[in-house]
């Protein structure tokens, strides 16, 4: 070997070398996110009662999450969101009660601290266990890990099991409780009320996009057919629900050794313990002999002194709530000192937030109404806007109101109105306080989509429902039945709109979310206006032409349509990424930017690298 050969074969060993050194680093670097974002090495300090406190008997607040998802989903709450949830109940000074307390408040007469917070997460997911508690363990909060019975033994690895539970527990971080043996659903009708009959939760979740309000709870009710007659007796029912309180205390009892003293009934809000005053009998018969406390309602999140430990309620705050919206419920629920959070300081103080309240995060405006009433919030300085053009995305739910006015004079008796509402865009004005419509787009149609007739709609609710009992049949006999009544549908011949239907129009869910690129050009008496880069109106003529100012509204429509009994009077209306250049007469490649809440300089870095270190958390969960 000469000694270019072996100066050649040294350089490459050593590069492989500093090779090897690099990807052991990066190993152990994973290693340690992994560790330091999923395992818990801390205990949990019960709280301290301070002098202040004592004599004050504020009840206490009950918030229940349907689980944590490490980015979130329609119903799983991200743990960005979540962590930003505690941090503002921190904030304005929870602490975390337990169980324990809660009975010897009710039983003793205990004192607990001015604001305090029993904190639930039902389902008992292992993700909603992995990633909040590294967040109970940042704000020393402590949780109850609701489970259903039947899960503890089956093999779907989602749902945790009796070892895993016991292991939370000696953190401290972690309490028991249940919402039952099992979840399975009754009496159920789809959106055109025919009877689908029984069904277990995976079959519940792929027919949840065709189903009504037309359902119950397996211990909720008598079991009905489909003219609402019970198909079994008294003592048939009361053995069918029996046997479901004593197979949940067989198999707690068994696997962790105790029954949890805290029940959550499935579902909340019947006015009793049950839909039958029956069933309601036998259910508390058997809450009060097995449990120690039941949450028996939902909406409300504030218990008092005077309420039954039997007859506890609860706030399932949803997924896409920001923290304002969990504040603002919990403060019209006569909970005193609630503060709302502005978020970024600097670009709060740039507006006059007249009703509702508004967070400023991560380049976007959250405007929170007031609960069944309006949010609205101005720009200040800024009093003359005349020829704009104005940029953002609007991300709130589809059903309630997010709007824009410009040219709005203080008392808004003048303005040019632009707003997303119930998934309609609408354009109108408002001249000496008389308000006029001038565009109304049917964001469906605009998306170049067509309504289904209401034949057409039966047609494929009846197709998917025969698809999902084919699939999920417990026979080959079922199976052909479904499959041979699924031939049946298809051959069926139905009309569509343009053929004379009449068209079917479906409510409109309450959950629904929007997300729509909005670009408004306002120049003297005309106005252009883009939705996700598409001309919804060209050189639209208005009559308010004078200057004024800019203001953001959001407002709360009502109810609405949700499949799962949770009511609402909250509402956000969101704005991302809002920005307001001057117009100018002729081309010019950068107009003057008024307003823009995008950040700059360092507080840009951080969004940035705060951003791209969560991709890379990410990534790396996803190997690991």
């Amino acid at each position: 070997m000469t000694l270019a050969d072996k100066a050649f074969s040294a350089k490459k060993n050593r590069n492989k070398k500093i090779r090897s050194v690099i990807e052991a680093i990066v190993l152990l670097a994973l290693l340690y996110i992994i560790i330091n974002s999923l395992f818990v090495f801390a205990k949990y300090e019960p709280y301290t009662l301070r002098n202040a406190e004592y004599g004050s008997d504020e009840g206490f607040v009950a918030i229940s999450y349907f689980g944590v998802d490490r980015t979130g989903t329609n119903s799983l709450i991200g743990v960005e969101q979540l962590e930003h949830h505690l941090e503002v109940l921190k904030k304005n000074g929870f602490a975390t009660i337990t169980g324990k307390d809660i009975q010897e408040y009710y039983k003793r007469g205990k004192a607990l601290p001015k604001h305090s917070l029993y904190l639930n997460f039902e389902d008992g997911r292992r993700d909603t266990a992995v990633f909040a508690e590294k967040l109970l363990e940042k704000f020393n909060y402590h949780a109850t890990i609701s489970t259903y019975a039947e899960n503890l033994r089956n093999n779907d690895e989602k749902f945790l099991k009796s070892k895993e539970l016991k292991d939370f527990e000696k953190n401290g971080f972690w309490e028991m409780g249940t919402n039952g043996y099992r979840l399975y659903y009754i009496n159920v009708f789809d959106r055109w009320n025919r009877y689908l009959g029984n069904m277990n939760p995976l079959v519940y979740s792929h027919l949840t996009g065709v189903l009504g309000r037309t359902y119950n709870h397996y211990l909720m009710d008598y079991i009905r057919d489909e003219k609402d007659f019970p198909v079994e007796s008294y003592l048939a029912m009361n053995e069918r629900i029996s046997n479901d309180y004593t197979m949940l205390e067989d198999i707690y009892k068994a696997d962790i050794g105790y029954v949890p003293e805290t029940y959550t009934l499935m579902h909340a809000n019947t006015g009793r313990f049950g839909n039958n005053a029956d069933v309601s009998a036998i259910n508390e018969q058997w809450i009060r002999k097995l449990f120690k406390m039941n949450f028996n309602r939902e909406g409300d999140c504030h218990n008092i002194r005077n309420s039954s430990v039997y007859d506890l309620t609860r706030m399932e705050p949803r997924a896409y709530w920001p923290a304002n919206h969990l504040l603002m419920r919990i403060k019209y629920d006569n909970v005193p000192d609630i503060q709302f959070e502005p978020g970024d300081v600097d670009q709060y103080n740039e507006w006059d937030v007249r009703e509702g309240a508004a967070e400023f995060r991560n380049e976007t405006i959250i405007l929170t109404t007031l609960p069944q009433r309006d949010g609205l919030m101005q720009l200040k300085n800024h009093e003359a806007l005349h020829n704009v053009r104005l940029t953002t995305e609007l991300k709130g739910n589809q059903f309630g109101t997010q709007q824009i006015l410009l040219r709005a004079d203080e008392k808004l008796q003048n303005a040019v109105r632009i707003a997303f509402e119930n998934n309609h865009f609408v354009i109108g004005e408002k001249i000496d306080g008389v308000y006029r419509k001038l565009a109304d787009l049917d964001l469906h149609v605009f998306d170049g989509k067509e309504y289904l007739s209401v034949e057409e709609d039966q047609k494929e609710v009846a197709l998917h429902e025969r698809e999902v009992f084919g699939r999920y049949a417990q026979n080959t006999t079922m199976a052909k039945k479904q499959m041979d009544a699924l031939a049946k549908e298809r051959a069926k011949e139905v009309r569509s709109v343009r053929q004379g239907a009449e068209a079917y129009i479906p409510a409109l869910s309450y959950h629904a979310r929007l997300d729509r690129k909005l670009e408004v050009f306002l120049k003297e008496d005309k106005l252009t206006v883009l939705i996700d880069g598409k001309t919804a109106v060209t050189n639209l003529k208005v009559t308010n032409v004078n200057p004024g100012r800019l203001f953001l509204g959001a407002g709360w429509q009502g109810y609405g349509y949700s499949q799962i009994n949770l009511a609402d009077d909250v509402y956000d209306a969101v704005f991302s990424e809002l920005k307001v250049e001057q117009l100018l007469d002729g081309e010019r490649s950068e107009l003057p930017v008024l307003y823009d809440v995008h950040y700059s300089g360092m507080q840009k870095f951080k969004h940035q690298a705060k951003r791209k270190w969560n991709a890379v958390l990410d990534w790396a969960l996803q190997i690991f």
